[in-house]
């Protein structure tokens, strides 16, 4: 399959660039809090898409902008219109809204977001979707769909909340919207870690990430979610299969050959 360069990638809704196949990420609304609009939800659904093709980027980070990760839908430009809406096209909506979950799980490139301040709404669920979430002291986690009238199940809350912080806990967080702040989100798993300055640090961890066998770290990451659905049988077999492919790549001999030179490998990602 043809690969693509994201390089050029020159988004009208959200900023964007690439640094050492890092692909850095940010919504750009920042005197607003950054909320999303129906333009940047598809536009950040189809570049997740367009990611899964990529060969000049090797992992990515959703960071913050101003101070604020994300608001969530944005009040005037999504809100408004959804009231106004039919049946059919509020689920036209819905629909696109968690294609951007979707794509951010199969995009096969690792997702680290950097969280300053308000991460909200659908910024809390883009924060959930990612692979790490690292955290600054400011940052405040809250899942406001019931403020607004709305079931805390939005796009794909109640399947993935629940693995990373445990059933009660996403229960309380989806059905209070409650603000989870950094110090309990971390106690709760929710995020990984938290940095006086976060976006060093994520990047930090996305150059170590890069620095490694990223055609395999592809494969981890379609485990990680392929295997929801499996029993244990059928995880170990899958993991068989999946390892011995891996076996089989020029980085899995590179490791080896450095090993017994004594040095530190190398990978191409191949």
């Amino acid at each position: 399959m043809k690969k693509t360069q994201m390089a050029g990638l020159k988004p009208e809704h959200f900023l964007w660039e690439i640094t050492d196949r890092i692909a850095v990420i940010r919504l750009n609304i920042p005197e607003r809090k950054n909320p999303l609009t129906f333009d940047s939800y598809s536009e950040l659904r189809d570049t997740f898409r367009a990611l899964a093709q990529a060969d000049d980027v090797d992992a990515v980070v959703l960071a913050s902008n101003g101070g604020n990760f994300c608001s969530g839908g944005d009040v005037h430009d999504i809100i408004g219109p959804l009231v106004a809406m039919e049946m059919p096209e509020l689920l036209a909506f819905t629909r696109m809204t968690g294609d951007l979950v979707r794509a951010m799980i199969h995009c096969g490139k690792p997702i680290i977001a950097s969280v300053e301040g308000v991460c909200v709404g659908a910024g809390a669920i883009m924060a959930m979707a990612s692979d790490l979430r690292l955290a600054a002291p400011s940052a405040k986690a809250a899942f406001l769909f019931t403020r607004v009238g709305l079931a805390g199940c939005d796009m794909g809350a109640c399947a993935m909340l629940p693995r990373i912080v445990g059933q009660g806990r996403a229960a309380e967080l989806l059905y209070t919207g409650r603000v989870l702040r950094a110090e309990e989100g971390e106690r709760w798993g929710f995020w990984n870690s938290l940095h006086e300055d976060v976006e060093a640090a994520a990047l930090d961890l996305a150059r170590q990430i890069a620095a490694g066998p990223v055609w395999a770290h592809g494969i981890t990451k379609t485990q990680l979610n392929q295997e929801w659905n499996m029993g244990l049988d059928q995880a170990i077999e899958a993991e068989a299969q999946a390892q011995a492919i891996c076996m089989q790549t020029r980085d899995f001999e590179r490791a080896y050959r450095a090993f017994v030179a004594k040095e530190t490998p190398v990978f191409e990602g191949n």
